[in-house]
C-alpha cells in the first residue's frame, strides 16, 4: 500500500510562531526558497520523546542560514523548545524532526535581501531501526556519476536544499539499478559520502573516513567517531581513493535516517559486516536513548 502523501497527514506543524493544523502549513508558489533554493533544513530524530543532540542541530541550522546570507530569527535555545513542543503536541515518541527555513515571496529575482525569512518545524512517525540481524546483512551501494562540488564553488558546510539536487538524481539511479544508495566521490575523484549519509571503512581494527571538507560533517558522523574513540578504536580521517576500497574489511554508513548501517557492497567492492560494525550499532543505539535522571 502506498504511503500517505505528506500534505495529507494529520497533526500539527509549527510555522512562523504558531502551531497550525498540518493541512494549513502552506507557502506561496512564488516563494524565493522554491525558485532559487534559498532554503536550509535539518534532519533530526527523537527517541523516547526526546530529540537527540537537539542543540547541535539548532546551532547548525542557524549556521547553514548564515552561509546562505540570511538569519533565522530564533535563538538555538528557542529552536530547541519549538522542536520539543511539536514532538509533544503530535504525541510522538520515536519520530523524525524537520526544521526548515526559507526566503519568502517579497522578491522574485536572484537578489532577495528584503524577503521575509519563514521558519517551520514538522515531525512524523519514524520508528528506530535497530534490528541488528537485519542490519548485519549489509546494504548494497552503487557509485554515483555526480561528484560533490569543490568547496570554492558552493557553501558545502551548509545543510542547504540546493546541495541535495545531485543526491536525489544519484539515489534514483542507484535504486533503479537495484542498490539501496550511491557513494559519491568529490570533485577530485576521492571518496566523499553517500547521498544522505557519511561513510566509514574498517581495516586492521582501525576506522577510516573521508575528511569532511566538501560535504556535511554530519552530527551522526561526529557521534560515531566519538563512540569509536571511547572504545579505543583508532579513527583516521584522511583522503581515500576509490581503488583503496579493495583493502578494507568492513564498511558502514551513518546518518540521522540510516543510524549505523553496515554495507556489503560498494560497486565492485565487497565487504563482510563484522564485529566492529555490530559494536557501533549497539553503542549508537544506547547513546540515542534518553538518559534517566538520577533520583
Amino acid at each position: 500500500m502506498a504511503a500517505l502523501p505528506f500534505d495529507q497527514r494529520d497533526g500539527y506543524i509549527w510555522m512562523n510562531g504558531n502551531l497550525v493544523a498540518w493541512a494549513d502549513a502552506k507557502l506561496h508558489v512564488l516563494s524565493h526558497g522554491l525558485h532559487y533554493a534559498s532554503c536550509v533544513f535539518e534532519g533530526e530524530r527523537a527517541y523516547g520523546g526526546r530529540i537527540f543532540k537537539s542543540t547541535e542541530h539548532s546551532e547548525r541550522f542557524k549556521t547553514s542560514a548564515e552561509l546562505l546570507d540570511f538569519e533565522i530569527p530564533y535563538s538555538a535555545a528557542e529552536l530547541d523548545a519549538i522542536k520539543q513542543l511539536v514532538v509533544d503536541k503530535n504525541n510522538f515518541q520515536n519520530c523524525y524532526v524537520r526544521p526548515i527555513a526559507w526566503r519568502g515571496s517579497e522578491m522574485m529575482a536572484i537578489s532577495a535581501q528584503n524577503s521575509t525569512i519563514h521558519v517551520a518545524v514538522a515531525v512524523w512517525d519514524w520508528p528506530s531501526m535497530f534490528d541488528i540481524e537485519q542490519k548485519m546483512k549489509g546494504i548494497r551501494i552503487d557509485i554515483a556519476d555526480y561528484r560533490r562540488p569543490d568547496p570554492a564553488t558552493a557553501p558545502c558546510r551548509a545543510k542547504a536544499a540546493g546541495l541535495y539536487m545531485i543526491c536525489t538524481i544519484s539515489k534514483h539511479r542507484a535504486e533503479r539499478r537495484g542498490y539501496a544508495d550511491a557513494m559519491m566521490l568529490d570533485w577530485q575523484g576521492r571518496v566523499a559520502e553517500c547521498t544522505g549519509a557519511n561513510i566509514f571503512f574498517a581495516s586492521k581494527g582501525a576506522i577510516h573516513t573521508p575528511i569532511a571538507d566538501c560535504f556535511l560533517d554530519g552530527i551522526t558522523r561526529r557521534t560515531v567517531i566519538d563512540l569509536a574513540k571511547r572504545r579505543g578504536i583508532e579513527v583516521i580521517e584522511r583522503r581515500i581513493m576509490p581503488e583503496e576500497l579493495a583493502g578494507f574489511d568492513e564498511c558502514f554508513i551513518c546518518g540521522t535516517g540510516a543510524e549505523v548501517t553496515p554495507v556489503s557492497e560498494v560497486g565492485a567492492y565487497k565487504f563482510t559486516p563484522g564485529a566492529l560494525s555490530r559494536a557501533l550499532i549497539d553503542d549508537y543505539s544506547a547513546e540515542v536513548q534518553p538518559k534517566q535522571k538520577a533520583a
